[in-house]
């Protein structure tokens, strides 16, 4: 699954794709984004509908009975069970959101066999090109992620999976990141009741990801 990806447009970029109004992130550093770190979103303002880029700490609340024993919630980074109670209550339109990036990556293995990831980006003549997951967030929720930190309250994000195309099942044939990349599939994710915006949790077309 990807734990790893990295962004490298900055905010006038994001915004101008995803048609949003309002800056809440400030500038920001490309690079790239590791598990629990915060990083850019882009949502649906709760109180006037305005569509703003934001940031939130990536992994949403692990479900119960992952948490037994456990002193910590490191969160879950990727979601593909839909069906699940946990996930379902956060599948209204209010906890949708877009994850932009411009790459990503999947576990593989070099040579001598030692874990090396691999990277993904959308195929064309742009070295960089800017796409979004399909993302949720849930706001201001409070969990203790790490015992040094002690319990937080913070906005969190993670993204849906999907079965992998050609080029990403041929690295990780279990699972891929649900990527959009047309502007109507931004619109349906955000604003369209789930029996419609689930059918975006599919994987790309064939031949649309290449290696950078």
């Amino acid at each position: 699954m990807c734990n790893l990806y990295s962004l490298r447009k900055g905010p006038a970029a994001i915004l101008d794709l995803a048609r949003a109004m309002e800056n809440q992130a400030g500038n920001l550093e490309g690079g790239s984004v590791y598990p629990d770190y915060p990083a850019p979103i882009v949502r649906q303002d709760a109180t006037n509908g305005v569509r703003v880029l934001a940031t939130a700490r990536w992994g949403l609340p692990s479900p119960a009975f992952a948490l037994e024993g456990k002193k910590t919630d490191k969160g879950v980074t990727n979601v593909r069970n839909t069906s699940s109670p946990h996930w379902r209550r956060w599948l209204k339109p209010e906890n949708r959101c877009l994850v932009p990036f411009t790459a990503f990556s999947e576990p593989g293995r070099n040579a001598e066999g030692k874990y090396e990831p691999v990277w993904f980006r959308l195929a064309g003549d742009d070295p960089e090109p800017l796409a979004f997951f399909a993302g949720i967030w849930v706001p201001q929720w409070t969990s203790t992620r790490k015992l040094k930190e002690g319990e937080v309250t913070a906005d969190l994000y993670a993204f849906l999976t999907t079965t992998p195309n050609a080029e990403v099942g041929a690295v990780h044939p279990k699972a891929m990141p649900v990527i959009l990349t047309e502007a109507e599939e931004l619109e349906t994710w955000l604003t369209a009741p789930w029996d419609i915006a689930k059918e975006l949790q599919r994987p790309l077309a064939d031949g649309v990801l290449q290696q950078p």
